[in-house]
């Protein structure tokens, strides 16, 4: 198991990359986990502009109208989530070279958010001295998922029972499936033991 990080405290402000909103089962344990008021989440217009696209691109069934509900449903749910970085913020990135130049967007994301933590799978393309200079921690879905379970486990087995309880015929089981195949085996394993420890016998 990977070793699991400090988060910075006080509460984490988490800006949402679009390839974890893009799983169900990542983005709603990050809703759940904002629900149960252990982080604040944000993201941009563009960064669901991109989640919706690769949802319409990819799953079998999922259109157009589909996203607008989704994204109107993340909206509603969380109407302060939502910020748009402006022309000074992306001035201030105007000195780092970037991997790649199409990820502006997220770091001007951060910086609107005033986020600490900017959570994202494609941690390689976020320099970690990118990330110090402009004060925020880079954190893949696992290594953030697995933190705030080991902080915050009573809220996050809550979040965990919201998880199972929102997809029709899910379990305990079938959702830690689903996080081992998202690419969070870290957090699955810490989620698997609270809901095992939780019950009788």
């Amino acid at each position: 198991m990977s070793e699991i990080p400090d988060l910075p405290v006080p509460v984490r402000v988490v800006l949402a990359d679009a390839d974890v909103l893009y799983s169900r089962v990542l983005r709603d344990d990050r809703l759940n986990a904002a629900d149960e008021e252990v982080i604040t989440i944000n993201w941009s217009d563009r960064i669901l502009e991109e989640m919706a696209e690769h949802l319409v691109e990819n799953v079998a069934g999922f259109t157009g109208e589909s996203a607008e509900r989704l994204v109107a449903a993340m909206n509603s749910t969380f109407p302060l989530a939502a910020i748009e970085p402006t022309t000074a913020d992306y001035l201030e990135l105007q000195s780092f070279a970037l991997p790649d130049d199409d990820d502006r967007h997220v770091l001007a994301a951060v910086i609107a958010a005033e986020a600490n933590v900017l959570c994202t799978a494609n941690t390689k393309d976020f320099p970690t001295d990118v990330a110090v200079a402009l004060g925020f921690e880079v954190m893949n879905p696992d290594l953030l998922l697995s933190a705030l379970i080991s902080e915050f486990p009573e809220q996050m087995l809550t979040a965990h029972a919201m998880v199972v309880a929102a997809l029709k015929g899910a379990s305990d089981e079938l959702v830690v499936a689903a996080l081992q195949r998202a690419g969070a085996p870290s957090a699955a394993d810490l989620i698997s033991r609270l809901f095992t420890d939780e019950s009788p016998g």
